[in-house]
């Protein structure tokens, strides 16, 4: 069986990686709480820090739905916490340099930059609820109004 967790209402396989103040992310600690998981492609970058920007402002709000936020790009930890700092982030950012968890959840692709085919991240969301299962995921995400339907579905399992 294929353990990506593309389909709905199925259990993610449990992984851990390294985040910033030197912890490390295991999905089982997160057990009974909803967690959402936001790939982004760098730190750094315009559409990268107004997508942090909006998940720390609303942060308050997530917490109240019982929700942890983590965002997940394969920056090292060094540029994580300097972007954690410079953006005031009340929450950790998880560095996945060998895409172990970029490939987990299938959001590596090709793009086109400057006329150049890359490979990267595909700006995507996922909700994990309580039990450890996908319930929802956005692929391909604009950023502009985003964190807000995120946080709206993310009440509806509160």
């Amino acid at each position: 069986m294929d353990d990506t967790p593309s389909a709905l209402n199925l259990a993610v396989p449990e992984f851990s990686a390294a985040m910033t103040g030197e912890k490390t992310f295991k999905l089982s600690d997160y057990k009974g709480k909803t967690v959402v998981l936001y790939f982004y492609p760098k730190d750094n970058t315009p559409g990268c820090t107004t997508e942090g920007m909006q998940f720390r402002d609303l942060h308050p709000q997530f917490q109240a739905a019982n929700t942890e936020i983590f965002g997940i790009s394969r920056d090292s930890i060094r540029s994580h916490e300097g972007f954690k700092a410079k953006l005031a982030m009340p929450f950790d950012l998880i560095s996945d340099p060998d895409e172990t968890v970029c490939n987990l959840f299938n959001v590596m692709k090709i793009k086109a930059m400057y006329g150049k085919k890359v490979r990267g991240v595909e700006r995507s969301t996922f909700v994990i609820d309580g039990s450890g299962k996908l319930v929802k995921e956005w692929r391909g995400v604009k950023v502009p109004g985003h964190v807000d339907e995120v946080l709206e579905f993310v009440k509806t399992l509160a």
